[in-house]
């Protein structure tokens, strides 16, 4: 086996990746498949976790990974707090939470964005570390692959010390026999995601960026509640779930809508705003739109919906949502609507073919 050196270590001796994402964009794979890569490919010692709560798309998602020398114990299992390398996968976290924490001079911070090296340090003043960039998310979309694929590709060239094959013979042991018929796609993914990512400007002499929220706790182990209580119920409802959509809306089309509601009974999010109104001369519940805010693009209306009212569209071609009515509801003041380019989550996944003449199409992959 080939012999890999660690290019830094911390005062325990070990090199740690934090990646940082929101649920649905699949940095917890990315995480388990670097911590493989480390124990079998690269020979080290690795050890890999992730933290997240509840397991749904839009909420924030860390993910954790040690490597040391074979040689050496790792047995340290708390969470990565100076990383040496930093992965955000959605550029709108910056600010939001404190996803740029424990940055320093040496970090390489690997940041999927659709803006260029230099426009990104300056708009999220970056001022430290070596930012490395990508747009992610059209790199998927056009390799029909998925952004973690291409994400761990940037990561590997970033680094400077992980090959690409490498990081493809994971893939293909990880994903190969499970999705046989996604792996070339996602090898491409990895390629392209290798050969696009560019290094900013070593010279960026910005302020730094206000650190985000930080989640203060009330309660520990000494004196939470027993018993399975939830300390804040409802809380989901505050959730802006926008950030969770990979490139694609569902698009209201109110002519071809015949109001049968199965839209409203498949959706997980409670999106579609039906309320009194006149359908055919008759009073009844109609659909007067969707609420943008918590809809996570999961496509499921488009799939029930029997008169292709409902349509897949991507996300970027729709900078101003038609039919976008938030619930009211629902709807917190403080609620802020973050914007996502298009990628392939529909495309790679999806087993449905199903194409609506003059109304738009799946556009899967067959």
């Amino acid at each position: 086996m080939e012999q890999y050196t660690l290019p830094a270590t911390n005062e325990n001796g070990y090199f740690e990746i934090r990646l940082e994402s929101i649920g649905g964009l699949g940095a917890n794979l990315s995480g388990k498949m670097l911590g493989e890569l480390g124990a079998n490919v690269l020979d080290f010692n690795s050890l890999s976790f992730s933290s997240y709560g509840s397991e749904k798309r839009g909420s924030p998602v860390k993910a954790y990974v040690r490597w040391c020398p074979k040689e050496k114990p790792l047995r340290i299992n708390s969470p990565v707090t100076h990383p040496h390398i930093l992965g955000i996968f959605h550029a709108g976290l910056i600010g939001t939470y404190p996803v740029l924490d424990g940055v320093s001079s040496d970090t390489k911070i690997i940041l999927n964005t659709p803006l260029a090296a230099d426009e990104a340090a300056e708009k999220y003043s970056i001022s430290l570390g070596e930012l490395y960039c990508l747009d992610a998310l059209s790199i998927a979309m056009e390799c029909k692959s998925r952004v973690n694929m291409v994400m761990l590709g940037a990561i590997a060239k970033a680094s400077g010390f992980i090959p690409l094959a490498a990081v493809q013979n994971i893939c293909r042991e990880t994903l190969g026999k499970k999705y046989p018929a996604l792996l070339e796609a996602n090898l491409n993914g990895m390629k392209n995601g290798y050969d696009a990512v560019v290094l900013a400007a070593a010279d960026r002499d910005f302020a730094p960026m206000p650190s985000g929220k930080n989640e203060t706790f009330i309660w520990g182990y000494k004196n939470a509640p027993i018993g399975g209580i939830n300390t804040r119920p409802g809380s989901t409802v505050s959730n802006d779930l926008s950030a969770s959509r990979e490139g694609y809306i569902p698009l209201f089309l109110p002519e071809k809508c015949i109001n049968c509601g199965l839209c409203d009974s498949t959706c997980p999010d409670m999106v579609f705003q039906f309320g009194k109104g006149v359908y055919k001369g008759k009073e009844g519940m109609v659909n007067n739109g969707l609420d943008y805010y918590h809809c996570k693009g999961c496509l499921r209306c488009v799939a029930v919906c029997p008169t292709g009212a409902l349509v897949s569209a991507l996300e970027r071609d729709y900078p101003e949502k038609p039919h976008f009515m938030p619930n009211k509801d629902l709807l917190p003041d403080a609620i802020s609507y973050q914007e996502t380019g298009a990628n392939s989550w529909v495309t790679s996944d999806s087993p449905s073919t199903i194409a609506r003449p003059d109304t738009g199409s799946m556009e899967v992959q067959e």
